[in-house]
């Protein structure tokens, strides 16, 4: 993340000061009274677009008319990540604080080429969105991406250190602009369900190894996208999703394309033990009745509880 000016919210020089990360859809409705409250401590807000849009399925998972599209679908362009970006730059500007912008999920590559541009083009794409939202700053994923995010951001700062001055996108952002979910164009595919099937798998597999990021299909994952993956399968399951492509997702889809990513992984030589366990916890989670909080309690208790041998 950026380094920017150390005036935000008039705290002294040598106060402990920290971005609080806006990752819930309840916390959106709030973004005021967590800067009042932090007055002392935190520098600005900063939008963590992957927890937040996990956060947005998990608390609507039982509306049939707020069920999210395949995850590469749903950006910050659409309305309400958009209406949810611009709140947080108007809400950090009109109290003096610093809005920083989240992550693109696309790693760049320095073995591919053709991987390598098209990660610095979606990655500058996003840059030049934050910054011209009013972003003071940004995150990325790798530290090939420090220059992208720089240029888009010099573009519109210029010699600036942050744009706290300027108010932020005109329009008024609702309450019902935050939680309308409707995606234009939206739709769940047969290859959206596979995608989650696969990040979901591969990332359990490696969160039991010991890694909380994985480079995934030129992608960072962690466990707020895993997250994701897991909970639109349980979601789409349970509500009978219809497929654009044709049929809906239920349970015999599911264990389908579960049986196919796991051939195809094993067949890669990718995981061993680690992925067959991955894929009876994966199951658990996206068959049961009732949701699971979050994805990793059970899997600490896959690490912790003895195996039958």
């Amino acid at each position: 993340m950026f380094e920017f000016a150390q005036d935000a919210l008039d705290i002294p020089s040598g106060t402990i000061r920290a971005t609080v990360l806006i990752e819930t859809i309840l916390a959106a409705f709030e973004m005021d009274e967590i800067l009042f409250e932090l007055r002392d401590h935190a520098s600005g807000l900063n939008a963590g677009r992957w927890d937040y849009i996990f956060s947005v399925i998990k608390k609507f998972r039982s509306r049939d008319d707020m069920v999210l599209p395949d995850r590469a679908q749903v950006t910050m362009r659409v309305p309400f990540m958009s209406a949810y970006a611009d709140l947080l730059v108007q809400t950090c500007h009109r109290r003096g604080a610093h809005a920083i912008g989240g992550m693109a999920a696309f790693i760049p590559s320095r073995r591919d080429p053709e991987v390598n541009a098209h990660a610095m083009h979606k990655v500058r794409d996003d840059k030049d969105l934050e910054a011209g939202k009013g972003f003071d700053g940004t995150w990325v994923a790798h530290p090939d991406l420090v220059r992208v995010a720089e240029e888009a951001f010099d573009a519109v700062l210029g010699d600036a250190p942050h744009q706290k001055h300027a108010p932020g996108p005109e329009r008024r952002v609702s309450g019902n602009d935050l939680i309308d979910t409707a995606v234009p164009d939206g739709a769940v595919t047969r290859e959206g369900v596979r995608v989650n099937v696969s990040v979901a798998l591969q990332y359990v597999a490696a969160w039991l190894g010991g890694n909380g990021a994985v480079a995934i299909d030129n992608l960072m994952e962690d466990a707020a996208t895993a997250e994701i993956s897991r909970a639109q399968l349980w979601q789409w399951i349970r509500r009978a999703v219809p497929l654009a492509d044709g049929g809906a997702v239920d349970e015999h889809l599911y264990r389908e394309l579960r049986d196919a990513e796991l051939e195809r992984l094993e067949g890669a030589g990718a995981g061993g033990d680690r992925l067959r366990r991955a894929a009876e916890l994966l199951e658990r989670l996206v068959l049961r009745e009732t949701f699971e909080e979050f994805l990793t309690l059970p899997a600490y208790r896959d690490l912790v509880e003895p195996k039958a041998v």
